[in-house]
């Protein structure tokens, strides 16, 4: 058997990613995979890298890593409400100002995507989707007609992807699979503090484990508010509820949320 362990979102959670990184190693996987976003909403950036390295995470590049590797203006997040664009901006702009500059620099040079091969199933990681980096693909709202479109486009059989913050996993035909790993850096909006990442296996047929983690929340809250982040992102978590980014969430992903 070959089990894989994926997240994205690190978004400066190193407490969460550090819980992860020890749960995966227990679980006995092969490799461990980051789809992207290591900065934005929490507290010191910089203590994420050497999480990474000296677990010998593979990471893939996502929107905030382009953004803050290259230099550029915003987080190419890709929103389009005014509020949830604020503080988007309040987010990118600590990250950036708080990223050391090797740090940006080995940001820069990371892959777009990888490849990988999985008992019988070739597996693309991407952040967004296989065509763009900063595509939200929604459980509600995405065909499977759409998802079976680009893995063919994009000559793969499972696709493994993160950037909406929700995790989710769809089967499609012919044994083929679309995998949201889900986010390590905050709930994802349902009322518990808990983060998630997955687990991928192969045993022959794929399998897709989603993996709650625990870690001291409390403490990154306390981390935020002596950084003098957004009170708002303090309060999801605390209470696993989002207070921002709403604005982006489909209709049926929103009724499962509090606001």
């Amino acid at each position: 058997m070959s089990t894989i362990a994926v997240f994205g979102g690190i978004y400066n959670n190193h407490l969460a990613l550090a819980a992860a990184l020890v749960d995966a190693q227990t679980r006995g996987v092969d490799s461990i995979h980051c789809l992207g976003d290591l900065g934005a909403f929490g507290p010191h950036p910089d203590k994420v890298f050497p999480l990474l390295r000296d677990h010998h995470v593979q990471c893939i590049q996502g929107n905030y890593d382009n953004s803050i590797g290259n230099g550029l203006a915003d987080c190419q997040c890709g929103y389009t409400d005014p509020r949830d664009n604020h503080f988007a901006r309040l987010s990118y702009a600590y990250t950036f100002a708080n990223t050391s500059p090797a740090n940006r620099a080995w940001l820069k040079e990371l892959p777009a995507q990888r490849r990988l091969t999985l008992g019988k199933y070739r597996l693309l990681l991407c952040h967004g989707s296989p065509r763009k980096m900063n595509e939200f693909l929604w459980e509600s709202t995405t065909s499977s007609h759409f998802l079976d479109y680009l893995l063919t486009a994009h000559d793969a059989d499972v696709v493994l992807a993160t950037h909406t913050g929700i995790k989710w996993h769809r089967p499609l035909a012919n044994d083929r699979h679309f995998v949201n790993a889900g986010v390590l850096g905050r709930p994802e909006n349902d009322g518990r503090t808990d983060v998630w990442y997955a687990l991928v296996s192969a045993e022959p047929e794929l399998r897709v484990e989603y993996v709650p983690v625990a870690y001291d929340h409390d403490q990154l809250a306390a981390q935020m508010r002596a950084e003098r982040l957004p009170e708002e992102f303090v309060a999801t978590v605390l209470t696993g509820w989002w207070t921002t980014c709403l604005e982006i969430l489909p209709a049926k992903e929103r009724r499962r949320g509090r606001w």
